[in-house]
């Protein structure tokens, strides 16, 4: 006797999406179910290919089927398909080939915000997402610096075509002019900047852009806000209280501009003796952590210091390639791993927020 697809179904229930805390079946991720005989077969398409516990799903939703009478064989594929967290809102348009902007801030400089950015980046596009990086600091563009780019940028005849590099797609400033000639330039010349940036450039099928801003709270940021929906932001910070200070600020200044903060990433969080293994909080312990909890933003992970980070953003080799396996690269792996479970969960639950008019 042959298994019916309803009995299938709700044997699946019991498997549930840790992040959106609702079982598969309702939310849609029950695909291509078919029965031949004792065998069945199904895909289960995630919302992000980041998932952490992919495997495990895969595995859970194999044994509940198992046992179920007359069942024989399961196959079970995992897919995934990144749905968008934002939709146009308050007179800004979706940026046309992108599903979900995510920005990268900072209240201060020198927390190594854009190393953060670009291994995250990486991080994002080793797990199978089709990811872009927005170089967003104008006056020190050095996104190029840490992926080893130099090119100059071609057209299609329409828009400029990003170049490419470690799976990412990228676009920068450092492109456009000289390695040590200054960026002089007033608040409208950096918003036409990044207008060009996000309208002017043939970004295809992303599941992420992560946009680098500059450190602060000035006016890329409030150009950001204006131009595209975002789907939220990543503040770094480093432990000591001086950043933390300035990280409040950030956070405070995304909220405010309609900008979910969507985690907060200590970097610089301790420093792991290469020799004896010995731990030594640096620059203080826990207040990443414990900021994010007053303030009700996910904290999602520590960065340690590591020497091959700084190298490797020196040679243009982040540390997500050069030492994949290293403790801090799967610092940042659990890191982007979590930043795509929060956009996946605001892809379900879209909060309304009050429109507020930045003057």
């Amino acid at each position: 006797m042959q298994v019916e697809q309803a009995v299938v179904l709700e044997a699946l229930k019991i498997v549930r999406d840790p992040d959106l805390n609702r079982d598969i079946v309702s939310l849609g991720f029950v695909k291509d179910l078919k029965i031949d005989g004792g065998r069945v077969s199904f895909t289960i398409e995630l919302t992000t290919p980041a998932c952490p516990v992919k495997d495990q799903m895969r595995d859970q939703s194999r044994a509940a089927v198992m046992q179920l009478p007359g069942v024989s064989a399961v196959d079970v594929q995992m897919s995934a398909r990144v749905r968008e967290a934002v939709g146009a809102d308050g007179g800004r348009q979706p940026l046309p080939g992108v599903k979900n902007v995510i920005a990268v801030g900072a209240g201060k400089g020198g927390v190594g915000k854009t190393t953060v950015a670009v291994n995250l980046a990486v991080a994002l596009a080793k797990c199978g997402g089709k990811v872009g990086i927005i170089d967003g600091d104008i006056y020190g563009p050095n996104v190029p610096i840490m992926l080893g780019m130099k090119t100059q940028l071609a057209t299609d005849g329409q828009k400029i075509i990003p170049a490419e590099k470690y799976g990412l797609k990228v676009i920068s400033m450092g492109f456009l002019t000289a390695d040590d000639a200054p960026i002089i330039w007033r608040g409208p010349m950096l918003h036409g900047a990044l207008q060009q940036f996000f309208r002017e450039v043939r970004w295809s099928d992303l599941d992420y852009l992560v946009v680098d801003l500059p450190p602060g709270t000035g006016d890329v940021s409030l150009s950001l806000s204006q131009t595209v929906p975002v789907a939220g932001a990543i503040v770094v910070t480093t432990p000591q209280q001086v950043s933390l200070a300035d990280s409040r600020r950030a956070v405070a200044m995304f909220k405010k501009l309609n900008i979910p903060p969507l985690g907060i990433v200590e970097n610089m969080s301790y420093f792991a003796c290469p020799s004896c293994h010995h731990e030594a909080d640096i620059f203080g312990h826990g207040g990443g952590e414990t900021m994010a909890a007053e303030l009700g933003v996910p904290f999602v992970g520590r960065i340690p210091i590591y020497q091959p980070i700084r190298e490797g953003s020196d040679v243009g080799v982040p540390l997500m390639i050069s030492e994949p396996d290293s403790p801090a690269a799967r610092a940042f792996m659990s890191a982007a791993e979590r930043i795509a479970a929060q956009v996946s969960i605001a892809s379900y639950n879209r909060p309304t927020i009050p429109l507020t008019v930045v003057r």
